[in-house]
């Protein structure tokens, strides 16, 4: 763990923004790199519906797009010497982060937990919780 790379996945929200401190801080630590990962959630039409005016493949390059230019302006605050590689993946939330930490041999995830209790945990499925449990390797759930 002490010479691989910190994954730090992120939805571009303000918790997840608070988890990317300890990402820093524990990269900074280890003196390894960061990398970055925002997964697009693959979109689902049915077509009784017709809601659609783009087509599901339009609409997640959109999503992309959007997340590529959410991820320039997140590089642009930050303020490190580290090595920072950024990742845009399609998918499952918990499977492409699983999947990437494994693929890129990361030594660590570190990510937020959006922090639901009570019934809404119940709920909700817990991304971050899911992740921990899947994981090969070490995860810092960040509240």
């Amino acid at each position: 763990m002490r010479s691989k790379d910190i994954l730090w996945p992120t939805d571009f929200s303000t918790t997840a923004s608070h988890a990317l401190q300890y990402a820093v801080e524990m990269a900074n630590f280890y003196k390894v790199g960061l990398r970055i990962l925002h997964v697009v959630d693959q979109p689902i039409a049915d077509a009784s519906y017709q809601l659609l005016i783009v087509t599901p493949e339009e609409l997640a390059k959109s999503m992309e797009e959007a997340a590529a230019d959410s991820m320039r302006k997140l590089l642009a605050r930050l303020d490190t010497e580290l090595r920072v590689e950024t990742v845009i993946r399609r998918g499952d939330p918990v499977q492409v982060i699983v999947d990437e930490a494994e693929s890129a041999d990361v030594g660590m995830i570190v990510l937020a937990s959006h922090g639901r209790s009570g019934l809404a945990h119940f709920l909700n499925t817990n991304v971050s919780e899911e992740i921990a449990n899947r994981a090969h390797c070490p995860v810092l759930v960040v509240k």
